[in-house]
């Protein structure tokens, strides 16, 4: 009985071959291959696929969150992360990175700044702009509003007037 198990080991284990389990069988890149009509390895995606969370992040990128303090603080979370090592923690344009010799980027305070759109923001944040590399895949779209929508608040506090906030004149001593 011992013989016939190990003999089954044996026939079993001779069976395996090692080297066809770690080296599958693949194409290169834009190999040729008799596969397809069209001889390429490289097949387009068939009509209308979109990649699973695409139609979410489209649909997050169209229209801006409403403005919460939740959204505030991830704005401003995010600004700080990704935005102020060049713009400047109150977005001057004079962050540590340009303070190195790097480019200044404009500050946000400047008038046609101030009467930019959100979307505006948005899009430079999205796309990048002159030296300024794109954040569409570092930052997720929700984010990305967070970040404009505490520019917009930056822009405000540097222009702000008491009286235009009646809760901060109660607070006042």
């Amino acid at each position: 009985m011992t013989r016939l198990l190990l003999l089954a080991i044996v026939l079993a284990v001779a069976g395996c071959d090692d080297q066809s389990m770690r080296q599958q069988n693949r194409f290169d890149t834009y190999a040729p291959s008799k596969i397809w009509p069209n001889g390429s390895e490289a097949q387009p995606l068939p009509v209308g696929v979109v990649a699973q969370g695409d139609l979410a992040r489209a649909k997050d990128a169209q229209q801006p969150p409403p403005v919460t303090d939740s959204l505030m603080r991830t704005g401003r979370q995010n600004f700080e992360i990704f935005c102020s090592p060049c713009h400047g923690l109150a977005g001057d344009g004079d962050g540590m990175v340009v303070q190195r010799g790097f480019p200044a980027p404009p500050s946000y305070h400047t008038d046609r700044l101030r009467r930019a759109s959100a979307q505006h923001f948005f899009d430079v944040i999205t796309n990048g702009y002159g030296v300024m590399y794109s954040y569409a895949t570092r930052v997720a779209p929700h984010d990305r509003w967070a970040i404009v929508a505490y520019i917009r608040a930056l822009q405000e506090s540097r222009h702000a007037q008491v009286a235009d906030m009646p809760q901060a004149r109660e607070k006042l001593p």
